[in-house]
């Protein structure tokens, strides 16, 4: 296999591992953690709730991988994830994320190598399957952190994650 390939399915195996491994397991321990009424609280009205968050990853993993990577019908609502008050329970939140990220998962076990600069119309936007893998990879990362910062605010402690 050339050098390429090689890097090509280490940043396919990568971007698995970041979404299963590291960043849903911080997600749940987070969302379980918090009440339900914590799981919808916002600072003020120009920002997202937790609950808001897990919608928003549940839409973007679907819209960009799923549809656009997997090349399924793109269902999205994206107006729905912000809009949202809840209460939805924090069962169905997490259930909803990781059966989405579980079908991402085994849509990006089954990329062709040779086709992640092929150019896919997602949202509004012409990119490369490479590219939505790592938008996707990067988003995720971003709003873990944010809902990581929301429960050490609203917990009044460390969530752990690092024990070094």
């Amino acid at each position: 296999m050339s050098e390429e390939m090689e890097c090509a399915r280490a940043f396919l195996r990568q971007a698995r591992k970041h979404l299963q491994e590291e960043f849903m397991p911080k997600i749940r321990t987070c969302v379980e953690s918090l009440s339900e009424e914590q799981i919808w609280w916002r600072p003020n009205d120009k920002s997202n709730s937790v609950g808001n968050m897990v919608l928003h990853l549940t839409g973007n993993v679907r819209q960009w991988i799923i549809a656009g990577v997997g090349q399924t019908q793109d269902i999205r609502e994206r107006e729905t994830e912000f809009s949202e008050k809840g209460p939805i329970p924090k069962t169905e939140l997490l259930n909803g994320l990781e059966s989405t990220v579980k079908e991402a998962l085994a849509v990006l076990e089954k990329v062709n190598l040779g086709k992640l600069l092929e150019i896919r119309h997602i949202q509004v936007y012409d990119t490369s399957v490479l590219q939505a893998i790592f938008h996707v990879v990067e988003h995720f990362s971003g709003h873990t952190g944010q809902i990581i910062y929301v429960t050490k605010l609203l917990k009044e402690e460390d969530c752990r994650f690092y024990d070094l």
